[in-house]
């Protein structure tokens, strides 16, 4: 069975005998915890007892009612981090005890683009929290192929940060950009202060853009420095928001030759004309999440090496399950990533 077929097949593999917590989404804006039926693990998958999820904008955005779940009550999250309970019959390498993070995009392996080595172009990809359900419960199973074990005694802070970290270093690939140089980065959310943290840790020097202060003293905070209002224009742009009008003002920054990364999700059309990219030599790049397996295993070194030093810098605000609306509400605002601690 395929990743995709796990998706598909076990969208709800719940035992009913036994009940755990999870908070759901049951109309948007609102979140409740609930008791589910606990999930039971099939030959390929391991049941994982859950220590942290993170919030990100795909999140929030379902919360919001911008983006439509399959069905309502929902699960959502899918930045987690806990440890194994139970290994399926055909899983090696994975064991009871182990401290493990989640990669949440289950690709099938098998399509051309999957094969290709680009499983973030997979038609068949199945994403946690937005296509089968999340990662918000004290228990969940995933396939043991997307279960990737981290050394023991790593800060749950610093693990839940695993998965977007994963998509900040694959779009620093995707750039090209090398030690040495310098960007613009637009956002200082949690995606951004993660690539922030990630350029800096490559040698880059870091320009952002970002209009709370918070969020800004941050990024600083890190390494990086506010983009002063002289008109400099940088060799490479990475946007991070997804804000209406964000790349157009970026790309008014970008240098003869430059290469503007788009990570944030804006669905306005773009306000520039194919002149002035063509004159200005542009190149865009969309990037799109990551590549399983070398990109998050990429990230699972540097965690365990601990470049840069914490990823859990980054975390501004924690927060109980019970607390999940309220973490949820905190979370479009917060000075840095928010995240539920269910240990």
């Amino acid at each position: 069975m395929t990743a995709s077929d796990h998706g598909a097949a076990n969208a709800s593999p719940w035992r009913a005998d036994v009940t755990v917590r999870a908070a759901v989404l049951t109309e948007p804006g609102a979140l409740s915890v609930v008791s589910v039926p606990e999930p039971s693990c099939g030959p390929g998958d391991v049941l994982i007892r859950m220590r942290g999820t993170g919030l990100c904008g795909s999140d929030l955005a379902v919360f919001r009612g911008e983006r439509r779940p399959p069905r309502l009550p929902w699960i959502l999250g899918h930045e987690g981090t806990g440890h194994v309970v139970e290994a399926g019959g055909e899983v090696s390498g994975l064991h009871s005890g182990q401290d493990v993070v989640i990669e949440p995009d289950y690709c099938c392996l098998t399509c051309d683009a999957c094969l290709a080595g680009r499983t973030s172009a997979c038609g068949g990809r199945a994403a946690v929290g937005l296509t089968v359900p999340g990662l918000l419960s004290d228990y969940v199973v995933a396939p043991a192929a997307f279960v990737w074990p981290v050394a023991p005694r790593l800060a749950p802070e610093d693990l839940v940060c695993a998965e977007p970290a994963t998509v900040a270093r694959a779009a620093m690939r995707r750039s090209g950009i090398a030690p040495g140089r310098s960007c613009l980065v637009i956002g200082a959310g949690s995606q951004g202060l993660l690539l922030c943290q990630a350029l800096i840790a490559h040698g880059v020097t870091v320009f952002v853009q970002e209009p709370n202060e918070a969020r800004l003293g941050r990024a600083r905070s890190l390494g990086a420095t506010a983009l002063p209002p002289d008109g400099r224009e940088l060799p490479y742009l990475f946007e991070t928001s997804g804000a209406r009008g964000a790349l157009e003002q970026g790309l008014r920054r970008l240098a003869r030759h430059g290469t503007a990364v788009l990570i944030g999700m804006d669905t306005s059309p773009l306000d520039i004309s194919p002149r002035d990219l063509v004159a200005g030599q542009i190149t865009l790049v969309g990037s799109l999440i990551y590549d399983h397996p070398a990109d998050f295993a990429q990230t699972v070194r540097a965690l365990e090496a601990r470049t840069p030093a914490r990823l859990g810098a980054v975390v501004s605000d924690g927060y109980a399950l019970e607390d999940v609306q309220k973490a949820f509400t905190a979370a479009s605002t917060a000075a840095g990533k928010v995240w539920i601690d269910l240990s």
